[in-house]
């Protein structure tokens, strides 16, 4: 304890130092922060634009509908796996029927869309809960040991000196909870909002396929809200994966 005290007043000590001497409530938090790592890298491949709705993916569309029908543009969305390519085939597989039946699974593939490309984002805001808890843990055992060290020396002197430097790694578990919660909660609301402009794009690709080829002139989409001012407004779809 001494010499963790006197290293905290001759210098800083590296960032290794800081978690090996935080105690064992150190391994949960760095587990915690790896996966918060991993979570974000995957979610950013995932959670391009490209990958979601592909350049050229509806100027091939429109072409195959002109030129051979929902059979051709079945074959551009088999060529095109995406979230959007996805929502098209579910159009297409209803196509001639009622358009409220076609616009009903579109409906049912964006929700299932929507909840792919939210997928694993529940987990940044549960060890976003849970990380500064981690590290209030370890500086309760921290102090707790701090005190029965104190209690337990039959030394009148340097009583203070072990408890500031018990304290002193005692308070090292709290501030990497922090340090692994904050940072978790603004990238868990970043990729949130990557996920709204997404849903937003997969609303406006459903909404014009509806009105080019499900829709007679004149009607509006049942299901799915008209646009105005050529801007999509949010499908039931995208409104329930907001909410999830």
């Amino acid at each position: 304890m001494m010499n963790s005290y006197l290293l905290a007043q001759s210098g800083t000590p590296s960032v290794f130092e800081l978690a090996t001497k935080g105690g064992i409530m150190m391994i949960p938090i760095v587990l915690c922060s790896l996966v918060v790592v991993a979570v974000v890298l995957e979610r950013l491949a995932v959670l391009r634009k490209p990958r979601v709705v592909p350049s050229g993916f509806e100027k091939k569309l429109h072409a195959a509908m002109e030129s051979g029908g929902p059979s051709d543009a079945r074959e551009v969305c088999k060529k095109n796996p995406s979230p959007a390519a996805r929502v098209i085939a579910a159009g297409l597989d209803k196509l001639g029927h009622a358009h409220e039946i076609v616009e009903k699974h579109l409906t049912a593939q964006g929700e299932h869309e929507l909840f792919l490309l939210r997928k694993r984002l529940r987990m940044l805001t549960v060890i976003a809960a849970i990380a500064p808890l981690l590290g209030l843990t370890g500086t309760i055992f921290g102090m707790i040991r701090a005190f029965q060290t104190v209690a337990m020396s039959g030394e009148s002197l340097g009583k203070a000196e072990l408890l500031a430097g018990g304290i002193y790694e005692a308070m090292i578990t709290t501030a990497a909870g922090l340090l692994v919660a904050i940072p978790t909660i603004i990238f868990y609301h970043w990729l949130t909002s990557r996920v709204d402009v997404i849903a937003r794009e997969l609303d406006r690709v459903a909404v014009d396929f509806v009105e080019r080829y499900v829709l007679e002139p004149g009607q509006h989409p049942r299901h799915l809200p008209s646009r105005s001012n050529g801007s999509a407004t949010r499908t039931p779809a995208v409104a329930a994966g907001a909410e999830a």
